[in-house]
């Protein structure tokens, strides 16, 4: 089974590894890192970098593709080779997932018209303007696209996907090898749950950082 998880420079690390800890743990699965171009991908602060074993042209048809997101999501909106890549191996592809803001570029190519999805809450109502029908939910199926909230929830995807390629007996020893047994010191995971003043502070951080990436790219 060939897996593809697309990365790009400014992506968010957690995005793509955490998926590839549970899906390189498949029976029979070849996980690829994949870019527009092979070569190290650096993720939002710089300082850690990925690698893009392959080019987007040398893995047509992988049969589960994951999407990641992260600030350099804002440069994979535009038509182009992702896109054309995205639209061709959803054609053929068994799942089509992806994690936090990757959705944002699958709706950005359009294949989330009408299709319930989810994405980092920040980035939900710009789901919706991109034409899917935004969910709040953890993870959401439609069909075969499977879609992640923030960042963290790739593990809760991939796992549920696990279960749904090789079954939840698997999927579950999957988990207890990763030893994937959340217990976070504070109940602040949702905006829901999280103080007001805890929502704001991030809403901030997420505007400065916008504006920083914005100057640094000349726009």
């Amino acid at each position: 089974m060939d897996i593809a998880i697309l990365i790009y420079d400014r992506l968010t690390a957690l995005d793509a590894v955490g998926p590839y800890e549970v899906l390189s743990r498949l029976p029979g699965a070849t996980v690829t890192f994949v870019a527009e171009e092979p070569g190290p991908k650096r993720t939002e602060n710089g300082r850690l970098a990925l690698l893009a074993d392959a080019s987007i042209a040398e893995l047509p048809s992988p049969e589960v593709l994951v999407v990641p997101g992260g600030y350099g999501q804002a440069d994979l909106m535009e038509e182009g080779p992702v896109h054309e890549w995205l639209r061709k191996a959803h054609e053929t592809s068994t799942w089509t997932t992806s994690v936090c803001t990757g959705s944002l570029i699958l709706a950005a190519a359009g294949l989330l018209s009408g299709v319930r999805a989810t994405s980092h809450w920040l980035a939900i109502d710009e789901l919706g303007r991109l034409g899917a029908e935004p969910v709040s939910e953890r993870v959401v199926f439609d069909g075969k696209i499977v879609t992640a909230s923030g960042v963290s929830a790739g593990i809760d995807m991939a796992l549920a996907l696990a279960a749904r390629i090789v079954g939840d007996r698997v999927a579950q020893a999957i988990q207890l090898s990763i030893e994937y047994d959340p217990q976070p010191p504070f109940d602040a995971g949702s905006p829901e749950k999280a103080q007001a003043e805890i929502v704001e502070l991030v809403r901030s951080h997420a505007r400065f950082e916008q504006v920083q990436a914005a100057t640094r790219d000349g726009r």
